[in-house]
């Protein structure tokens, strides 16, 4: 993992950063949204304590997918981040997106007019200072992570979610600062006080599209994924040149955690070699798969006998 200060990696700081600057921003929402009535206004204190959560969740798998391995769970605790995070995906869409259409469809039904729209203005300024730096930290450790591959295509490969989670409640407090403000300004000016019910009812739609990417990218993690298409040709190639290797059947890969994957080969040996050049062979193959693609932590193999009617298989775990 690159990008690190202190050994900290970059997506590690931008949850840091984000849960600062969203109990910062929550504070001054809520005082906002009592001084002034906008029911924007609260479904955006709502969202920033909602993301202030989240982030801790966030932390939580971080640290609970680094524990190592135990006898009941002999391949590690890394799918503890893709189960929080969906955990988190979960709240999003429940608690930020539900609650703000909820309040929103009040005031839509009893609009009240607001009040000292100064501090509504004055606050979602504040939080657009705020949310914008916590945004760009997230915005770094994402780029890290996605090269030179397209926001959603990286979404979608990406196996570490804390890279791309930042990024999408930050990239979303900023779209519902500014439909906050829409509907707060226009309700005022146009003397049309349910506008603000109706900014906060867009506010928790999209808090809840938001939500639903979220929770079906976890889901693919926590199902198990495995490696793309390209790195397993290269690590077909890389075996299948081995003096060692007469054939190989199938690979298969699954992703431990963002970045430890397990790699299953099954495979032929050559019938004239020995046991010993047999074991060489194994030494070799996880030297070189491992030098070329650092992620593939544990290799087993599964060779089958020497013997004429190939029905007898051994596994070799390549760790």
């Amino acid at each position: 993992m690159s990008g690190a200060k202190k050994g900290i990696p970059k997506s590690q700081l931008a949850i840091y950063a984000a849960i600062a600057g969203n109990l910062a921003i929550a504070a001054t929402k809520f005082v906002a949204a009592a001084f002034t009535g906008s029911a924007a206004m609260l479904s955006e204190a709502i969202h920033s304590v909602v993301d202030t959560g989240n982030g801790g969740l966030m932390l939580l798998g971080v640290f609970k997918s680094r524990k190592p391995a135990d006898r009941d769970h002999p391949f590690g605790h890394g799918h503890e981040l893709y189960f929080w995070t969906l955990v988190v995906g979960v709240l999003v869409f429940a608690v930020g997106g539900g609650m703000s259409i909820y309040e929103g469809i009040l005031h839509i039904a009893h609009p009240v007019e607001t009040h000292n729209p100064v501090w509504s203005y004055s606050v979602l300024g504040i939080a657009a200072v705020f949310e914008g730096t916590s945004w760009l930290a997230g915005w770094k450790a994402f780029s890290v992570e996605r090269g030179r591959r397209g926001v959603l295509q990286t979404i979608h490969e990406t196996k570490d979610p804390t890279s791309f989670t930042v990024v999408l409640e930050d990239s979303t407090a900023l779209l519902g600062l500014v439909f906050a403000f829409v509907g707060i300004f226009l309700g005022r000016q146009l003397g049309l006080p349910y506008l603000d019910g109706v900014a906060s009812v867009v506010i928790g739609l999209l808090l809840c599209g938001v939500a639903v990417l979220m929770v079906y990218e976890s889901k693919g993690l926590l199902v198990g994924e495995g490696l793309d298409k390209e790195t397993l040709k290269t690590v077909r190639k890389l075996v299948e040149a081995d003096p060692a290797i007469e054939r190989v059947r199938e690979l298969y890969t699954l992703y431990l955690g963002p970045h430890e994957v397990l790699l299953t080969i099954e495979l032929r040996f050559h019938g004239h070699i020995s046991a010993l050049e047999v074991r060489k062979g194994v030494r070799r193959l996880q030297k070189g798969i491992q030098s070329c693609h650092p992620d593939i932590k544990r290799i087993f193999f599964g060779a089958e006998s020497f013997s004429e009617d190939g029905n007898l298989s051994v596994s070799h775990d390549g760790r």
